[in-house]
C-alpha cells in the first residue's frame, strides 16, 4: 500500500482545516509539556546539588527532538511522494530511518557529553566528571531516545493510514514527547549513577562502551539511505549541540534567578516546545513544498512562504498568553514562586515573539541554502528549529526576563 500525490491532494486538511489541525496539536503539545515544565521546576535542588547537570538538560532533550524530527520530516516526504510503505526492513523507508534515528541517538549522545564538559571547563562553569556525564547523557539519552522514536513511528503511520498531512503533526508531537519523557530519564540516571560507588560507574562505562562500538559498526554496514541520513545528519547536529549546551550554561549560570521566579523554569519548556514546534511546522512544509515544486528556493519568499509566516505569528498569538498564565497558576497550585500573572504573561508573549520573528527567517534559508546546496531540507530543517531555539530562545528569554523583573 502506497499513498501517492494525487491521494494526498484529496486530504481533507487542507486550508484552514490544516492550520486548526496544527493548532490542536499546538495546544495538545504545550499543555503536555507543563508536565516537563512542572517537573524541572519541581527538581531545581537536584540541579543545584549535581554541577552541571542544568547544562545537558536543553540540548538532551533538543536532541531527541531534532533527530525524531528528522525521522518524521522525511517521512512526510516520503508520502506526498508516494514512496511510503509500512514495513520495516533494509531499504525501507521506515527500516532504514528508525535503524539511523537510533545510531544517530548514541553517537550525538557522546558528543553532547564531550562538548558540555569542554565549555563547561572553558567558561568556569562547575561541572562533574567526564566519565560521570557521558554516562548518564548516553544511557538518559538512548532510552528516552527510543521512547520518542517509537512515538514518531507510530505518529507516521497513523497519518499515511488516516491520509493526515504528517508535517502539520510530527514535529510538534516529537518534540513534545521529548520534553516530557527526557528530563525524567536524565534527571533519574543522573541521580543513580552520581550514589554509584566507582566499581557501578565502570561497569555502566562497559555498557554505554559497547553501545557506541555497536553504533560505529552499524554505521559501516548500512545501507545506501542510511549513510545519506547520517552523512548529512551527524554534521548538522554536532555543531548544533554546542547551541543547547551554550543555552544550557547559560541557564546555569542564571539559575539562582530562575529558582528565585520558579514560574520561569515551568516557562521554559512549554515555551521551547511550542515557539520550535511552531519552527518545526514552517520547515516540514516549506521541505514538503520544495520537493513537490510548489515553492522555489528564491532570496525573497514567495506568497505561499509569507502565509506560512503569517499563520505562525497567528499561532504565537494564541498561544503564548497561555504559556504565561498556566506558567503563573502551576507555580501557584505548586507553591513554587512566581513574579504574578501579567508579568508572565507579557514575558511569554514578548519573548515569543521575537523568537518566531528569527524562526521564521532562519527556517526559511535554511530550507532554501540546503536545498540550493544539493541537500534534503528534510534533514536540516527541524534541527536547526530545534537547536536554535534553545540558544535564540535562552537568550531572548533571558534578556527580556531582566527587563520585565526588574
Amino acid at each position: 500500500m502506497k499513498l501517492v500525490i494525487g491521494e494526498t491532494s484529496g486530504c481533507p486538511l487542507r486550508g484552514h482545516g490544516e492550520f486548526f489541525t496544527g493548532l490542536l496539536t499546538l495546544l495538545i503539545s504545550v499543555s503536555l509539556s507543563f508536565i516537563a515544565g512542572i517537573y524541572l521546576g519541581s527538581v531545581s535542588a537536584v540541579l543545584i546539588l549535581i554541577p552541571g547537570l542544568m547544562v545537558l538538560v536543553t540540548p538532551s532533550i533538543n536532541m531527541r527532538g531534532a533527530i525524531a524530527g528528522i525521522l518524521t520530516s522525511r517521512l512526510s516526504s516520503s508520502m506526498h511522494l508516494g514512496a511510503f510503505e509500512t514495513k520495516f526492513g533494509r531499504e525501507t523507508e521506515l527500516g532504514d530511518n528508525l535503524r539511523s534515528s537510533i545510531i544517530l541517538t548514541v553517537i550525538i549522545s557522546v558528543i553532547l557529553a564531550i562538548f558540555g564538559k569542554i565549555i563547561c571547563l572553558i567558561t568556569g562553569t562547575e561541572v562533574i566528571g567526564i566519565l560521570e556525564m557521558i554516562i548518564i547523557s548516553v544511557i538518559s539519552g538512548t532510552l528516552a531516545g527510543l521512547v520518542v522514536t517509537a512515538v514518531g513511528i507510530f505518529i507516521s503511520i497513523v497519518c499515511y493510514r488516516k491520509r493526515w498531512n504528517l508535517d502539520m503533526v510530527g514535529a510538534p508531537v516529537v518534540t513534545t514527547f521529548g520534553d516530557i519523557v527526557t528530563l525524567p530519564f536524565l534527571v533519574v540516571i543522573a541521580i543513580l549513577v552520581m550514589q554509584l560507588p566507582l566499581p557501578g560507574k565502570i561497569v555502566l562505562g562497559l555498557i554505554v562502551l559497547v553501545m557506541i562500538l555497536w553504533a560505529l559498526l552499524s554505521m559501516r554496514g548500512a545501507t545506501k539511505k542510511m549513510k545519506d541520513i547520517l552523512r548529512e545528519g551527524i554534521p548538522l547536529l554536532v555543531p548544533l549541540c554546542l547551541l543547547g549546551i551554550v543555552a544550557g550554561v547559560l541557564y546555569t549560570n542564571n539559575l539562582d534567578g530562575l529558582i528565585a521566579s520558579a514560574a520561569v523554569l515551568i516557562l521554559i519548556s512549554p515555551f521551547m516546545n511550542g515557539c520550535g514546534s511552531i519552527g518545526g511546522i514552517l520547515t516540514s512544509r516549506i521541505g514538503t513544498e520544495m520537493h513537490m515544486g510548489l515553492v522555489d528556493s528564491k532570496i525573497i519568499p514567495q506568497s505561499l512562504v509569507w502565509k506560512h509566516f503569517g499563520e505562525n505569528y497567528l499561532y504565537a498569538v494564541l498561544i503564548l498568553p497561555l504559556m504565561g498564565f498556566l506558567s503563573h497558576y502551576a507555580a501557584v497550585l505548586c507553591g513554587i514562586t512566581t513574579s504574578g500573572l501579567v508579568p508572565m504573561i507579557l514575558l511569554s508573549v514578548i519573548a515569543g515573539l521575537l523568537v518566531v520573528t528569527v524562526l521564521n527567517l532562519l527556517g526559511y534559508y535554511t530550507a532554501v541554502l540546503t536545498y540550493r546546496m544539493g541537500y534534503d531540507p528534510d534533514n536540516f530543517g527541524v534541527p536547526v528549529m530545534t537547536s536554535s531555539i534553545d540558544l535564540v530562545g535562552a537568550t531572548i528569554l533571558i534578556l527580556v526576563m531582566a527587563v520585565l523583573f526588574v
